[in-house]
């Protein structure tokens, strides 16, 4: 019978490993995809600033391949590959994407799962500033609340019909927390107010 149970065991691991694999795989296409449709936009409009788009997207993924090499990464080095997508979609966007920190110190050296905190705040800019005449703001906070990490994103835009809960990215966000941490992680989308969607991520500091 102990043994059933360690071959069980081992076998759920297994199991939980090739998952989160396989997410992690599923994203880096995406993310490119999207990235790359970004910098096309740029190249006949304006060709320096298409040429800038290049080597952010080039730091972006030398970081996202490093990342592909581990389960979890500190939210600092997740925020710097979010600094450089943010940085290549303010280009198309220019003043109708506004970014604004609220980055608790203590949180910077905390585990997070690699490209979840960029595919949210693609999802931001995708579903929410892009669909604004006069574009919008996204807000990224990081918090200690008292035994858990808490994560927020904030964007200008609504829930509704251009946006599904169950698209790739809150999906694969729900089931990497899920694979990791159990029912002791959560992730929540909702409309904030009339003019504000907040997407946020709870996870065990212990």
């Amino acid at each position: 019978n102990q043994n059933t149970e360690v071959d069980k065991l081992k076998l759920e691991s297994t199991v939980k490993e090739l998952e989160l694999k396989t997410i992690k795989s599923q994203l880096n296409p995406h993310f490119i995809f999207n990235a790359l449709n970004s910098i096309r936009a740029l190249v006949d409009e304006n060709p320096q600033r298409a040429r800038t788009a290049i080597t952010e997207l080039s730091n972006i993924l030398r970081s996202s391949m490093q990342a592909e090499k581990v389960e979890m990464v500190s939210l600092e080095n997740e925020l710097n590959i979010v600094k450089d997508y943010l940085a290549l979609e303010h280009i198309r966007f220019e003043e109708r994407l506004k970014v604004q920190y609220d980055i608790e110190q203590d949180t910077l050296g905390l585990p997070i799962p690699p490209m979840m905190l960029q595919t949210l705040v693609e999802n931001a800019i995708k579903h929410g500033i892009s669909r604004q005449v006069n574009g919008g703001v996204v807000r990224i906070t990081s918090r200690m609340k008292e035994l858990q990490h808490e994560i927020t994103i904030e964007n200008t835009g609504q829930i509704g019909e251009h946006m599904n809960e169950d698209g790739f990215g809150l999906q694969s966000t729900r089931q990497r927390l899920s694979l990791l941490f159990g029912k002791r992680a959560s992730f929540d989308i909702h409309n904030m107010n009339e003019q504000t969607v907040e997407a946020k991520v709870l996870m065990p500091l212990f």
